[in-house]
């Protein structure tokens, strides 16, 4: 069953947003006005770490003069056509749950943030994602600890600040422990935030950053009923935040400035832009049922209007579900909550190009989403259900794929609500 025509328009003006959002916070345009204009008396030293540090890396390495860098970065997300020159050594390494290069990255950055001294200086380009790829387990914890952990917390459902928590309280290099390593060299950190309200300290669990107090990671997971060991007990027991001041530490894109520039391009395409806020987070299925009554209120009032939402939504993963990310699930169960409104159109996907496991970055409804699915013999709650939102929206070619975009601001939704004219 084909899509109509005015639903290829639809599409059409859906995609354009995202890319307006995505082309606004790439490291090429928002990294450089950052970077240090004057020289160290000493070595100048690059790290770059997340799912955008090889795109970060380039700004840098092709503006200054670097000494040394290290780039960790996810498998597959180097620049393509970038052959980064010899002083730059690049580590790719497993998200979301680390792998044995995540082990390797970590002992790379230690040993780079030990070689400095007075008069060095470290560059840290940080991005989403990094939490993962590197990894330097505290004393009395294990790698398969680290990783038996990180397991458990990503399919909790719980937010991302508690899982960095929780994380930063198992490594030597995360919470602000790899500015320590270099002290007393000079520390600059250019940070493109994917975390709502977009505290450097919590973007890939802030390896230059010192976390605000809060909840121990004891407490979490506890509250998030994770397993642990009496050994890892004891080792989050006894762990102990850095308290160091680090140099200069900016935001240099977040979630936010791609909202304004989707926003730009909705109204250009005549819409009202209606921005909900950069930082929502909550479970995935709520926060389609919240959008979807907002679009129908919309419509029921002939609001021609561009709703726009960023933040992280959240997904309690089952055993044997499918590769479904949480944009895909919010998408899946906004479009049984919306049941074919005629004028109703959305598009979910993460800012990375990678939503979850799958190959998609998400995926986009229309009113014959639903109508679609079942003549192709889908049913759309099991899929649901079974956390198989991907394959689902595959079949349908519904699905948004951008391979990795070079950026990382979490997730950009936006729903555009055409009142029906009689």
């Amino acid at each position: 069953m084909a899509a109509p025509a005015r639903e290829s328009d639809r599409r059409a003006t859906l995609q354009a947003i995202f890319r307006a959002g995505i082309a606004a916070v790439q490291p090429k345009t928002c990294v450089p006005p950052f970077l240090p204009g004057e020289r160290p008396q000493g070595r100048n030293v690059v790290l770059a770490l997340g799912k955008a540090a090889g795109q970060m890396a380039k700004v840098a390495v092709d503006r200054l003069h670097i000494d040394e860098a290290l780039i960790i970065t996810r498998h597959g997300h180097m620049p393509p056509g970038w052959t980064p020159p010899a002083q730059v050594r690049v580590i790719e390494a497993g998200h979301p749950n680390p792998d044995a290069a995540s082990l390797l990255a970590g002992e790379a950055a230690k040993s780079l943030a030990t070689s400095l001294g007075k008069g060095d200086r470290l560059l840290a380009l940080i991005s989403g994602g990094g939490s993962a790829l590197m990894v330097a387990p505290a004393r009395g914890i294990s790698f398969a600890d680290k990783q038996s952990v990180n397991r458990a917390m990503l399919a909790s459902g719980a937010p991302i600040a508690a899982m960095n928590r929780v994380r930063a309280a198992m490594s030597l290099v995360k919470g602000g422990r790899l500015a320590d390593l270099a002290f007393p060299a000079e520390i600059i950190t250019c940070v493109i935030s994917d975390v709502p309200g977009d505290d450097p300290a919590f973007v890939a669990s802030g390896p230059t950053c010192a976390m605000t107090e809060g909840e121990s990671a004891l407490e979490i997971v506890t509250i998030y009923g994770i397993a642990i060991s009496a050994e890892i007990a004891r080792a989050l027991a006894s762990h102990r935040p850095s308290s160091g001041a680090f140099g200069r530490t900016m935001v240099v894109a977040k979630a936010a400035d791609a909202l304004r520039a989707m926003a730009e391009s909705a109204a250009a395409a005549g819409y009202d832009p209606v921005i909900l806020g950069d930082h929502l987070e909550g479970e995935a299925g709520h926060m389609a049922r919240e959008h979807a009554r907002l679009a129908i209120e919309c419509l029921a009032n002939n609001h021609r209007a561009a709703i726009i939402s960023g933040g992280e939504s959240s997904v309690a993963l089952v055993p044997g579900g499918g590769k479904g990310g949480r944009n895909l699930t919010f998408a899946l169960t906004l479009a049984l909550e919306l049941d074919g409104a005629e004028g109703i159109s959305a598009l979910a996907a993460d800012s990375d190009g990678i939503d979850g496991t799958s190959e998609a970055a998400g995926t986009m409804v229309v009113p014959s989403t639903l109508a679609r699915a079942k003549a192709s013999g889908m049913d759309p709650r099991k899929s649901l259900s079974d956390q198989d939102s991907s394959e689902f929206f595959a079949r349908l070619g519904d699905a948004v794929v951008t391979g990795p975009t070079g950026t990382n601001v979490n997730d950009l939704r936006v729903i555009l609500v055409d009142p029906v004219r009689a």
